[in-house]
């Protein structure tokens, strides 16, 4: 997205608006329709939904999360320099596919067990990025590897306690607690059970992201109830405290329109 930015919501359909660049699209495509990687998140729900009677954190997540971290990649590269690209990892075009899929397959792990996710999704991660990063760089198989240790950096930091090393990783650290309206909250509550958790999930109705006139990046948590700040205090702060970008973003909460809370760490 390039030009005058505007406010976007955070849903399933923002990530088609991220594909205009030939590689960003061509992966997402292939991740799209990868038997293994749709699998692989079938299987992390069939884990968290069905076994633990956590909230989703399969394909409807990943494509989420993966326009979020897009949309706040781009409004961070507007005001700087990426930090792959700082460190001549790889030009902007391969940094957004670096943050496409970190954002993407950063729940992999779920399938096998929620306790450690992140380190099995890097685990399950690391042959996929081998098979598909070969068919988007087949020219530039130096690159494709360097690429890959980005994408499980990205995987690996999107854990709360996990400090991101890295613009991108902390575009999708971010990103994934973006995906909490309507009740997809990141925090695992136990669906039909009735407490603070379910209570504040349930009280977001949107989740918008524009550029901001402090900070680079403005998020706004629009809710119906007072609780929802649960979720912002919860997932969003302890996100951004680890993210590295935390004095690049500020969150606001607004309770039927109006401000109730505006929070940046730093």
């Amino acid at each position: 997205m390039f030009g005058e930015s505007m406010m976007v919501t955070v849903s399933s359909n923002l990530i088609n608006s991220h594909l205009e660049e030939p590689k960003v699209e061509q992966m997402f495509r292939l991740m799209e329709n990868d038997l293994e990687i749709q699998n692989t998140l079938r299987m992390s729900n069939v884990m968290a939904v069905e076994r633990l009677k956590y909230n989703d954190h399969g394909p409807v997540h990943s494509k989420i999360v993966a326009g979020s971290a897009l949309e706040i990649f781009d409004l961070l590269t507007q005001e700087g320099t990426p930090t792959t690209v700082q460190n001549k990892v790889c030009c902007l075009e391969d940094a957004k596919v670096a943050v496409l899929c970190g954002s993407y397959l950063h729940d992999l792990g779920n399938s096998i067990h929620r306790l450690d996710h992140n380190f099995h999704s890097c685990v399950i991660a690391n042959p996929i990025l081998d098979r598909l990063l070969k068919k988007v760089y087949p020219e530039d198989p130096g690159l494709a590897v360097r690429l890959k240790y980005e994408i499980l950096h990205c995987i690996f930091s999107h854990e709360d306690d996990v400090d991101c090393l890295s613009v991108e990783a902390g575009a999708a650290k971010i990103a994934d607690g973006t995906d909490m309206a309507q009740g997809r909250t990141r925090i695992p509550y136990r669906t039909g059970k009735v407490d603070i958790h379910s209570l504040s999930a349930l009280s977001i109705t949107k989740v918008e992201i524009e550029k901001g006139k402090r900070k680079p990046v403005q998020i706004f948590v629009n809710m119906n109830n007072p609780a929802g700040v649960f979720q912002i205090e919860e997932v969003l702060e302890k996100k951004l405290e680890t993210s590295g970008i935390q004095d690049l973003v500020d969150v606001i909460a607004l309770e039927r329109g109006v401000q109730i809370r505006r929070k940046n760490v730093h």
